[in-house]
């Protein structure tokens, strides 16, 4: 991982980390010897993590914790892991502001940290900038178009991230699992059940993945390995793949009726 100077312990700070992939990043990145803060909207949550880990706890809002985050950790950030999402359901028919809320937390919040934080990264020729985005961010989710979308768009930033600025020092990487068991997992109902319960794994194991990925400065990071099967038949044959997620659709339409 970045590490800054030399002797430097990395500054981490994991969003959406009172529980499931942020907790896992979070306790990961302590138990390598970085210090850590653990933001959450749920103040009690992010305590909770924190304590277990030996972290400093920084609840609120993740679109504004760029600067309360830097002074917990003495004026620095090294490693910034865009990770509190919201997992949206609903069709073009969801009402408008579940839409706003899916953009704000899931696209903006990456756009506003990355905003605060490049101007010390690139002064300093150094910095990594982690988003998790969802393999629906590669592929999509039937029943999900909220959360579908946006997940596209949190991945178009981090891929614009990379190309734009890795030549000065900025590491991005952006982590496309398929179901993991969290929270998020059980709110997405039959869908879930359908599409991502069968092959979910543990979050410990993204966070697994994503320091396999760091330690090869390697873009896309992808806990369950066949999306990338997934992810070139959907560039190389769009009707056919878009056929096959179609039957998933009626699938599921046959399984709620």
């Amino acid at each position: 991982m970045s590490t800054g100077q030399p002797g430097h312990s990395p500054a981490v700070v994991v969003t959406g980390a009172g529980g499931g992939i942020g907790a896992a990043l979070a306790r990961r990145f302590a138990a390598e010897g970085a210090r850590v803060v653990v933001n959450d909207l749920d103040a009690d949550k992010a305590h909770r993590t924190a304590e277990a880990i030996g972290a400093i706890a920084v609840p609120g809002d993740a679109s504004a914790i760029v600067g309360p985050a830097r002074d917990a950790l003495g004026g620095t950030i090294d490693v910034y892991c865009a990770n509190a999402g919201l997992g949206s359901g609903g069709s073009e028919a969801a009402p408008e502001d579940i839409w706003a809320a899916a953009w704000d937390v899931n696209v903006m919040a990456h756009v506003r940290a990355a905003k605060e934080l490049l101007p010390d990264w690139l002064e300093r020729g150094e910095g990594r900038f982690v988003s998790t985005v969802s393999a629906a961010g590669l592929l999509t989710m039937i029943g999900a178009a909220p959360y579908s979308v946006t997940k596209h768009g949190a991945l178009a930033f981090a891929e614009w991230l990379s190309l734009t600025y890795r030549h000065r020092g900025v590491k991005v990487h952006a982590i496309c699992p398929q179901g993991v068991r969290t929270d998020m997992l059980a709110a997405t109902g039959t869908a879930g059940d359908l599409v991502l319960r069968p092959t979910a794994i543990e979050p410990d194991q993204v966070a697994d993945a994503l320091f396999a990925a760091m330690a090869e400065d390697r873009f896309l990071v992808l806990p369950h390995p066949e999306v990338a099967d997934y992810y070139t038949a959907r560039a190389a044959t769009p009707d056919r793949w878009l056929t096959s997620m179609n039957h998933l659709q009626q699938k599921w339409e046959a399984n709620t009726e």
